[in-house]
């Protein structure tokens, strides 16, 4: 709840209203999980999503948290960390109680709990039918990042850490230390658990623009909650290691410029996200809203990293309403929560405040009951283009063994059969030193010498290829013979 929403006395007309409000926002949420729940399978596309259940497996069934690759034989014994173990064992989990139906349950109910959150926390400022309407546009603006990967787990942290800090330095308050647990799961669960200081650091600058120094007890505090920041976030296996291993994607990461979502923003494949960009600077250019330099800062900072890299989009479209709701509440209280508030309740809402439990309720069953019911007639699965499922079913009934040279797309696949990878997805920390540059150089025009040199350095017995993998001609003319072949996966074999 606002500031100027907790000094209302609690009446029941304002428990009415903040039913209505809570209804509001299960609805939408529930609205964005029916939709993701129509396309689960799209949820499935990323190579990554196999690798990413098979290290939770691994860690449920062995209970150690690895230090060396097990996975590939390029890397087999150099230095890795599973250092997003807690998101990789909720996939783990869901996968054992559901297979992959489990998997995409489990991220479509992230997602409705971070628009939830999103509808709940704008709606403590905005008027609730303009707070959810803005929920429902943000989670599809950002729906490039629904993959059943451990980041999806950071959004309703993210969303609820960035609400409730500059929510603290806009009514000057001491941040609440129970924050601290947040950072806490949020280092277990993924890498970006960094970007946690870099928010708070300008929730900071927030609250020093509004007060300067005239209470240093209250800053004296805000500085000693960051300071506590990177020490919390020590609280994880791998202690320091979990820090430094997200330094090697910022800084100087061989792979960064070769993989998709960190490439820069293109405007020609995300037309959405480029209009929805332009008609918020349209807003803010014509609304003359003002914002304060720190926020400003902080929105340039979100869509500077959106710009840079796709993977970022959240960022901008999720925080950047977060930020600027009080301010827009200020100066158009018309647009406010307290204007809502002192308005009668409509018909719907009444509607909603006199049934809220019997609501609430019919919609926990439905929800489970829709799970269930989906699992038993609609089975999910990875998209074909990771899977190879016929190519490894072909390599199992013809007992292929030895090193695999593979695209990086079946990588994860791989990893999740059992078959040790000559590349995958965990160029984080690994396939470095030249190594991923390489095996993109190999598909160039004048590669075939460095893939005649890569086979023979590494011993490969076979190779499995997608089928627009540029290297596809050179095996044919250095005389491998192609054993088998799909709409989707190639399969060569060394010549006699």
């Amino acid at each position: 709840m606002s500031q100027a929403a907790a000094i209302v006395p609690a009446t029941p007309a304002l428990e009415d209203a903040q039913r209505a409000r809570l209804i509001f926002c299960l609805l939408v949420a529930c609205v964005i999980a029916a939709v993701l729940a129509a396309f689960a399978g799209a949820l499935l596309q990323d190579p990554d999503n196999w690798w990413q259940v098979k290290v939770g497996l691994d860690f449920l069934a062995s209970r150690t948290f690895p230090t060396a690759d097990p996975y590939s034989h390029t890397f087999a014994g150099q230095p890795w960390i599973a250092k997003e173990w807690l998101g990789q064992v909720l996939l783990a989990l869901a996968y054992q109680a559901g297979g992959w139906n489990g998997v995409v349950t489990l991220i479509i109910a992230t997602v409705g709990l971070t628009v939830f959150l999103m509808g709940w926390f704008l709606s403590g400022w905005l008027k609730p039918i303009l707070a959810i309407a803005l929920a429902f546009v943000v989670a599809f603006l950002i729906d490039p990042i629904y993959t059943a990967r451990p980041h999806v787990f950071t959004l309703p942290i993210i969303v609820t850490w960035t609400a409730m800090l500059f929510r603290a330095a806009q009514e000057e308050k001491t941040p609440q230390w129970w924050l601290l647990v947040l950072v806490v799961l949020w280092a277990n669960l993924h890498a970006t658990f960094t970007l946690g200081f870099v928010i708070a650091a300008f929730a900071g600058l927030d609250l020093l623009a509004r007060i300067g120094l005239s209470k240093p007890v209250l800053l004296t505090k805000w500085v000693a909650f960051g300071l506590l920041l990177p020490l919390v976030s020590l609280i994880h296996p791998y202690g320091v290691k979990s820090i430094l291993a997200t330094l090697t994607v910022a800084y100087g990461n061989e792979a960064v410029p070769l993989i998709l979502e960190w490439r820069p923003f293109n405007a020609q494949e995300q037309p959405l996200q480029e209009v929805a960009m332009l008609a918020a600077l349209f807003g803010l250019l014509v609304s003359r809203l003002r914002i304060g330099w720190p926020k400003a800062l902080f929105i340039i900072f979100t869509l500077h990293m959106f710009l840079g890299h796709m993977r970022f989009v959240y960022l901008f479209f999720l925080l950047a309403p977060l930020v600027i709701a009080a301010e827009v509440a200020r100066q158009y209280p018309s647009l406010s929560a307290p204007a809502w508030l002192a308005e009668k309740r409509d018909r719907l809402e009444k509607f909603f405040a006199r049934r809220f439990y019997p609501i609430c309720g019919a919609a926990t069953v439905l929800l489970v009951g829709a799970a269930l019911a989906l699992d038993g007639v609609y089975q999910v699965a990875p998209s074909q283009k990771t899977s190879a499922s016929g190519a490894l079913a072909f390599a199992e009934s013809h007992h292929l063994s030895g090193n695999v040279l593979n695209s990086y797309n079946f990588g994860g696949t791989l990893i999740f059969h059992g078959i040790k990878t000559f590349i995958d997805g965990r160029t984080d920390q690994l396939f470095l030193g030249g190594f991923t540059k390489t095996d993109d150089e190999m598909g160039h025009s004048n590669g075939k010498p460095l893939l005649e040199a890569q086979l023979k350095k590494y011993a490969i017995r076979w190779a499995l290829l997608s089928t627009g993998d540029s290297r596809i001609p050179f095996f044919d003319e250095l005389g491998w013979k192609r054993a088998y072949s799909d709409d989707y996966a190639v399969i060569y074999l060394p010549g006699a």
